[in-house]
């Protein structure tokens, strides 16, 4: 005991090694996370110009692609949405926007509305459906075209789209996706989402089977003894 006191009393941070963290951030910048008196400080790192590294190449081109649902149904990305001459390519008169902080454009032009989800497994999206299936519902009664959409058009908005046909076309689960898929084959729902929609698609695919036709009932209970 008396050893590991003295060891403590020795302690100094001068004896620690020196750490530094390397990231990657979303847009590719690199940088260099270092301690020094206690604080984190920052500094860009400089990539080698012999050109010897491997890396990736950025996309920076908008995602104009719009899947074709239904002629009244559409999916699509936030680049989608805010072109103008792509809306009015696919006669698009009403908006969902499931994106988390992306404005809507052309208010003036379209039917609106915006339901914020957060793209993450944990998020319950089957709670946003009732809200979101209601719009959808509304501009295809109105002879609309409704657009859905989210930053990517890629998990949250095709997770809302895979419901609604499940849920108002009484598509099973896999039928769904395949017909999203095919629209826009980018599609790629989050593993939580996947999950929900699975146990979504089974449970209205066991309350069908519960269902008995009155016809049915009012036969069984009259071969019954």
């Amino acid at each position: 005991m008396h050893s590991l006191n003295q060891e403590i009393k020795a302690f100094s941070r001068n004896n620690l090694r020196k750490q530094c963290t390397r990231v990657t951030t979303l847009t590719g910048k690199k940088i260099i996370e270092t301690w020094k008196d206690a604080r984190i400080h920052v500094v860009e790192e400089v990539e080698p110009s012999g050109g010897g590294g491997c890396g990736y190449v950025q996309d920076l081109s908008s995602d104009l692609q719009v899947g074709v649902i239904k002629p009244w149904l559409l999916l699509g990305s936030q680049d989608a949405a805010h072109d103008l001459e792509v809306l009015r390519k696919y006669k698009v008169t009403h908006i969902l926007n499931v994106a988390y902080g992306v404005e809507n454009a052309f208010l003036s032009e379209f039917t609106c509305k915006t339901i914020s989800i957060l793209d993450l497994p944990e998020t319950n999206i089957l709670s946003y459906f009732p809200e979101c299936f209601e719009f959808i519902e509304q501009a295809k009664i109105k002879d609309g075209v409704v657009l859905v959409h989210c930053n990517a058009g890629v998990s949250r908005a095709a997770s809302i789209v895979i419901g609604f046909l499940m849920n108002s076309e009484e598509m099973s689960f896999a039928s769904a996706f395949s017909l999203v898929k095919d629209a826009r084959p980018s599609i790629c729902p989050n593993p939580g989402f996947m999950e929900q929609l699975r146990t979504y698609g089974g449970a209205r695919e066991r309350n069908e089977c519960n269902r008995v036709p009155v016809e049915e009932r009012g036969s069984i209970s009259a071969a019954a003894p």
